[in-house]
């Protein structure tokens, strides 16, 4: 009879612990599925709060609607202060670019005394390498700050591409050294007439405002490479003689008021002076006339130091028709009865083509002739 009773309490301790065993079975397959269904709630709300297209609007992350109890109106007043909702990607606006800085009055990157030489074979497409970031018609912006003055680079020519490889050559990069805003143009005169400089850089003025809002312009022969790129290519507050220290002259100013080779003017220092004189056919005499005009104005030219102002010219035979031009004294003299009537005012001149290559731009035109000269008498 003991061993019966005892045999039944074993059973009903066994079926008790295996009914607990299926308690706890089923308790934790329910709090497994609802841990589940929590993650993949969590996760599929991610995904589609986050897509472009989605039509169900922005969604509040970590909510589950799978627990008891849950209603929208709880979901939205509990959600809203768990998370901020986002927007769609596709009204997102994007952020706005950050101003560049001012580039600096002395640009970091400049190396000082250069080592200019005319012996090496230069092409075109060896300087076009060089310079990747010049666009076309020789422009260049520099990308990390922004340059005060856009500059134009006004170059007068006939039959010298040779020295135009090396000028591009060499003032591209340092243009681009010092953070330069720039356009170069070669002004081209047709035909074999007598050669006027100081004319084809009124052309130069004139087009490149028509190109684009310049208020500065550099004003070059194409046989001077400068040998310091600390002689910043830029407009100052008087007009500036770049070119003070040549070789040919044993690097010294030849006289008090010389202003050839290299100069720059502000556009308003230009229409101050009524731009350069039309009339000086030849070789000679119109950068001196220039001088006069800006002191005549009350303007001073100002100049970099001897040091810094150094430049080489490629040596050339004088070129055939631009010989020295007798009258050029005696036009000197007269320029203050002279410079109000001949200047960038009274201009006239014919376009024939512009032409935009990688490194520049190329204005050729016709000027006219000379007029006859005066019989001796």
């Amino acid at each position: 009879m003991s061993r019966l009773m005892l045999g039944r309490t074993l059973e009903r301790i066994c079926k008790a612990v295996l009914l607990l065993c299926l308690v706890h079975f089923l308790i934790m397959m329910i709090l497994y599925f609802d841990v589940y269904s929590q993650r993949f709630d969590i996760f599929s709300r991610f995904n589609n709060g986050r897509g472009v297209n989605s039509s169900r609007g922005p969604h509040h992350y970590y909510y589950n609607f799978s627990r008891p109890n849950t209603t929208f109106a709880s979901y939205l007043a509990t959600a809203d202060h768990l998370l901020p909702s986002t927007k769609p990607e596709a009204n997102h606006t994007p952020p706005t670019p950050k101003p560049l800085p001012p580039c600096p009055e002395v640009p970091p990157g400049l190396v000082g005394r250069l080592l200019i030489e005319f012996s090496s074979q230069i092409t075109l497409e060896r300087v076009q390498r060089e310079n990747p970031n010049v666009t076309e018609g020789g422009k260049y912006t520099p990308p990390d700050c922004r340059p005060k003055q856009k500059v134009a680079i006004i170059i007068p020519f006939r039959h010298r591409d040779n020295h135009l490889k090396y000028w591009l050559h060499y003032l591209h990069p340092v243009l681009r050294r010092q953070k330069i805003d720039y356009g170069i143009y070669i002004i081209n005169q047709l035909g074999e007439d007598t050669f006027n400089r100081a004319k084809l850089l009124n052309v130069g003025y004139t087009e490149a405002l028509k190109d684009a809002e310049y208020d500065c312009f550099i004003f070059s022969d194409i046989d001077l490479i400068p040998m310091d790129d600390r002689n910043l290519y830029h407009c100052y507050d008087q007009p500036r003689h770049f070119a003070i220290a040549m070789d040919k002259f044993g690097f010294r100013l030849p006289y008090a008021g010389y202003f050839g080779g290299v100069s720059g003017l502000s556009k308003k220092q230009f229409l101050k002076i009524n731009g350069f004189p039309n009339e000086y056919w030849g070789w000679g005499g119109e950068d001196d006339d220039i001088y006069n005009r800006i002191t005549l104005n009350g303007m001073k030219v100002s100049r970099p130091d001897v040091r810094i102002g150094r430049y080489r010219m490629i040596k050339h035979e004088r070129d055939k028709h631009n010989e020295p031009n007798p009258q050029r004294f005696s036009k000197i003299q007269n320029t203050k009865n002279t410079m109000r009537k001949d200047g960038i005012s009274s201009l006239m001149y014919r376009v024939v083509s512009v032409k935009k290559y990688p490194l520049y731009t190329n204005i050729s035109v016709e000027i006219g002739k000379p007029p006859p000269r005066p019989l001796k008498g």
